[in-house]
């Protein structure tokens, strides 16, 4: 196995629920837009992957405060302020790491094995996860591909296939870690194994095609995967 690499969301960190939707909430209340997404619309949204392809599914289906020609530099500019406010969250320790995440993060660095986490939110968003959440000791191991570095996001394979050509990977020898049937498809059709740890909303997803299913990677006596694991799932 050449390298790790991570999803964001729902993988490092459970973030969807309780962090970007309630970061896209308070920033549709200070733009004074009549919007709010409650927990099981998120949930509809999030077959659509990125935010800012969210909010236009939305303001499609229940119509738009700005004209046309804006929508635009307004959807732009709504997603900078919901990424700030996705970012204090982050920064305020409320969300934790996943449990297992930081024990293999670690094991992997020890086996001198590359690290990356492909998502695709907003790259400082992602870098701000990695930077607070992962921490000091970890984070420059960690390359980070997010956001728009690539024009067609997950289920497409584009950022899988990114990450391996800017860091000479063998697709066939990298090992994704992914929490939805979108992740899934996007590592399978880059060429990558890929399991899957199933988070708040997309734990009745189908995963036809991962190496393995599971709810956590687990700690302590709940420890589930080990780097061994995923290196036998991976051919060595």
């Amino acid at each position: 196995m050449q390298a790790l690499i991570f999803d964001c969301d729902g993988v490092l960190v459970d973030t969807e629920r309780d962090g970007h939707r309630v970061a896209f909430n308070q920033a549709f209340a200070e733009k004074g837009l009549q919007r709010f997404w409650s927990i099981e619309h998120y949930g509809e949204l999030l077959s659509t992957a990125g935010g800012k392809e969210r909010m236009r599914r939305d303001f499609d289906a229940f119509g738009w405060p700005v004209p046309e020609a804006e929508r635009d530099e307004f959807i732009a500019e709504l997603h900078r302020l919901k990424t700030d406010r996705f970012m204090t969250l982050i920064r305020s320790g409320r969300l934790p790491l996943r449990t297992g995440v930081a024990r293999i993060v670690d094991e992997a660095i020890a086996a001198g094995i590359r690290l990356a986490v492909c998502s695709t939110s907003n790259e400082r968003a992602v870098q701000a996860v990695v930077d607070v959440m992962l921490g000091p000791e970890r984070a420059p191991y960690v390359d980070v591909f997010a956001g728009d570095i690539v024009r067609s996001k997950k289920p497409d394979p584009a950022i899988y296939l990114l990450a391996a050509e800017r860091l000479g990977l063998t697709p066939s020898r990298c090992m994704v870690i992914e929490d939805s049937n979108n992740g899934l498809r996007a590592a399978l059709g880059a060429g990558m194994h890929c399991i899957v740890t199933t988070s708040t909303y997309t734990r009745k997803e189908d995963f036809s095609g991962a190496d393995l299913v599971i709810p956590e990677l687990g700690d302590g006596a709940d420890v589930r995967v080990r780097l061994s694991d995923l290196r036998a799932l991976c051919g060595g």
